[in-house]
């Protein structure tokens, strides 16, 4: 199981990145929702005391890194380029990767992951303002600098700010299933779900109204997933031509309208698997996939494993800690 996480602070972290994995994993959630546990939580760095910040306060951090030596997750978030201490770091996160823990890193916090050598041959992302510098500087890695985050095994990489908590609810989800990510989502009232390939930014401004977005034709869609819905009919409804809502809709979400929807029903039916006791065909009714065999096909596409398997593995407890289906979930 998911238990015992532990964040590397380096002189230079920045504080939202940092309160990012703090916010997701240090707070005890354990009584409100579940199968959340009460995580083992750590902050440490090579030599404790006062860690300057990038803003200019430091933070009192107590704990060396012995604490990477058993935690389940170790974090990696941004930090100043000169900061001491990272060739133990690095040493660290080899380690920990070697017995197989999960290792993320959120913005710039990949480039320690990248001097580690534990990107090489893996497909990454970061902040696409440091995207090319990442790519240039270290060849071997696949850098994809138009997500919000890649898994590639037991490694995370994420982009900047708001990207780590996808990684982070995309991480809990993977380990400890829907309804505990959803749960911590709440708590913090951000999206439960935001796919790792949507885009980080969109790369030209829109000229629109103020209330000309598409958020209530998205809010709408998800509550109808047992509906078929064409573009034609989609755009009619937002009052748009097909093209105009195509573009919109890309620029908005980050994909297409039928990719959009299929993520969607995933993610209904794995709440529906762990939650309820509706069968395989009522839930590929119930989420608009229409037939059992196509919920299969999507389900095993996006998370490398079964319906049945996943309700197995995740219904009414946490996942055990080596839960290969999952584990192969790589967002496009």
């Amino acid at each position: 199981m998911l238990k015992k996480v532990a964040v590397v602070a380096l002189p230079g972290v920045t504080p939202f990145e940092f309160g990012v994995a703090c916010e997701v994993f240090g707070v005890d959630r354990s009584t409100r929702g579940v199968g959340i546990p009460a995580f083992d939580f750590s902050i440490c760095t090579p030599s404790p005391g006062l860690v300057p910040t990038g803003l200019g306060f430091s933070i009192s951090v107590e704990q060396d890194l012995a604490a990477l030596e058993t935690a389940d997750l170790v974090i990696m978030p941004p930090f100043g380029i000169d900061a001491p201490g990272q060739q133990e770091v690095h040493r660290a996160l080899q380690s920990a990767h070697r017995r197989g823990a999960w290792v993320l890193s959120v913005c710039s916090g990949a480039f320690a992951l990248a001097e580690a050598g534990l990107l090489n041959g893996r497909r990454a992302t970061t902040h696409w303002l440091h995207a090319q510098r990442l790519a240039e500087q270290y060849p071997e890695i696949h850098v994809d600098e138009n997500v919000l985050y890649v898994q590639d095994g037991t490694i995370i990489t994420s982009a900047g700010t708001a990207a780590g908590i996808d990684a982070c609810l995309h991480l809990v989800r993977t380990e400890l299933g829907a309804a505990a990510a959803t749960s911590i989502a709440r708590s913090m009232v951000v999206p439960p779900h935001r796919a790792g390939g949507q885009a980080q930014y969109i790369d030209r401004p829109i000229s629109v109204a103020q209330c000309d977005t598409l958020e209530n034709i998205l809010v709408w869609m998800d509550e109808h997933l047992d509906e078929e819905h064409s573009v034609s009919a989609l755009a009619a409804r937002a009052h748009m031509s097909e093209r105009t809502f195509a573009r919109r809709f890309k620029a908005e979400t980050g994909t297409t309208p039928a990719a959009w929807l299929t993520a969607q029903r995933v993610l209904r039916a794995q709440t529906l698997l762990e939650e309820s006791d509706l069968g395989i065909e009522t839930i590929a009714r119930d989420t608009g996939f229409g037939q059992a065999v196509l919920l299969r096909h999507h389900f095993q596409r996006a998370l490398g494993t079964s319906p049945a398997a996943y309700r197995k593995t995740f219904r009414g407890h946490p996942a055990p800690a080596q839960n290969a289906g999952a584990r192969n979930l790589q967002p496009a």
